[in-house]
């Protein structure tokens, strides 16, 4: 069985598993995954704070000390209507070339091409002049990671530890003009949650209080939060963005503006990327339809570049609020975003692989508007370098996306082979 098709049927095979979260039940697909590496020659452990709920970490140990080298992956999934699919979503079928299934893209497609690309190594003989390959896959990142990575990264941190860790949140190619660009997720905006609070004057609704309703009061709120910022906080990870895409990181705003005119689909994630992102989700009010609300509450998910303090951030709300006195906001949540350095071996690495698999593109770094796994690692252990990075060639960034979460999520089988190959030449690059 080739490199492909060998990856194919262990993708398939992890989807059959049903790891919805909650409740996750991973240890079955973990405990499956670990015979498999273990027939392979690598070492495995099983690891985590319930029974059901478990980790693998799976070690191809070198000849002499040196770096350790991490592939990490969770295979719990978000839910799955079967009546919104258009096949099985547990099914792992293959299709018109593609495989179809709840993790075939987030992220079960990346644990497989890891696993088969470990494997491969150690049935060759081929084992780490210096240091270890360590295969991670974990439980519970899809709430939060608490019961997984953060479990590791703090009860067994000599499971954990690592100087290089590829998971997810990048890879997938960006065509831009003449240029092929394949980001390399080396940072994570921060998550700054928030509670906008409006008062007014309870009464019976029959006979409305001019300006008591408290709930009219946010209505103004919704509408300035929904609109983007004009102000863009560039990053060096936003900065060689721009730069590999060939655009002035010195004009943010028309950078946007040009690339929202060259390529309408890159547009919105390179503008997430450079600002702070405002996304009104949820409204409280009256619990009764015949009393006008004396108090109403806007939640509101805020996203910002990796660095921002709360205090920045929070300048850029008031902004996009205005003069509004009357609202009173307080954060819910202040996660600063985390990143890793660009100039390293595994970047260098990276863009090696790239120049001779895709000849004339390029590695350029990405800003990541939501947060994976790689977070607790950056916390544990601060050496560490971590990017996201599963390489897609015929899957363009815009192709991804509308698949995450949704309904017929499924990955071209060509990009899941073109994956693997990355996988398993990366390992002797970088440990010998």
């Amino acid at each position: 069985m080739d490199l492909h098709e060998e990856t194919a049927d262990v993708l398939s095979r992890l989807i059959r598993f049903d790891t919805v979260n909650p409740p996750g039940n991973e240890r079955a697909a973990l405990e499956w995954l670990a015979g498999y590496l273990e027939d392979a020659g690598l070492e495995c452990e099983l690891a985590g704070p319930e029974p059901e709920r478990q980790n693998l970490v799976a070690v191809l140990r070198g000849r002499e000390p040196g770096p350790v080298l991490g592939y990490l992956g969770h295979v719990d999934t978000v839910l799955a209507d079967r009546d919104d699919w258009s096949r099985d979503p547990w099914g792992g079928e293959r299709h018109d070339g593609w495989l179809w299934g709840r993790g075939a893209l987030d992220m079960k497609n990346q644990v497989a091409a890891e696993a088969v690309a470990a494997a491969r190594l150690a049935r060759s003989g081929w084992r780490p002049a210096r240091g270890e390959l360590r295969v991670f896959a974990v439980c519970d990142e899809e709430t939060g990671g608490v019961l997984g990575a953060q479990w590791l990264c703090e009860q067994r941190p000599d499971l954990a530890r690592c100087d290089f860790l590829l998971n997810e949140g990048g890879g997938p190619v960006v065509p831009y003009e003449d240029r092929r660009l394949y980001g390399v997720c080396c940072a994570e905006k921060g998550t700054f949650r928030f509670r906008v609070t409006a008062r007014g004057r309870a009464g019976h609704a029959s006979v409305p209080i001019p300006d008591g309703n408290a709930l009219v009061k946010l209505a103004g709120a919704i509408e300035r939060l929904a609109r983007p910022l004009d102000t863009y906080d560039v990053t060096e990870d936003t900065r060689a963005l721009l730069c590999g895409l060939g655009e002035d990181p010195g004009d943010p705003a028309g950078a946007v503006a040009r690339v929202a005119e060259r390529e309408p689909r890159l547009a919105p994630l390179v503008r997430a990327a450079l600002q702070v992102t405002m996304a009104p989700t949820r409204a409280f009010a009256s619990e009764k339809i015949n009393v006008i609300p004396a108090r109403a509450e806007l939640h509101v998910d805020c996203r910002a570049p990796a660095g921002m303090e709360p205090d920045a951030v929070m300048a850029r709300v008031r902004e996009a609020l205005g003069d509004d006195g009357d609202l009173e906001v307080a954060f819910l949540e202040t996660v600063v975003g985390n990143r890793s350095p660009l100039d390293t071996p595994l970047m260098d690495a990276i863009g090696e692989w790239i120049g001779q698999a895709d000849p004339g593109a390029i590695a350029a770094p990405y800003v990541l508007p939501a947060f994976t796994d790689s977070r607790h690692w950056r916390v544990a252990f601060p050496d560490c370098v971590a990017y996201g990075f599963f390489p897609t060639r015929h899957m363009a960034i815009w192709d991804w996306w509308p698949l995450l979460h949704a309904a017929d999520e499924r990955i071209d089988l060509r990009d899941l082979g073109f994956a693997a190959e990355f996988f398993a030449w990366l390992p002797p690059r970088l440990l010998g």
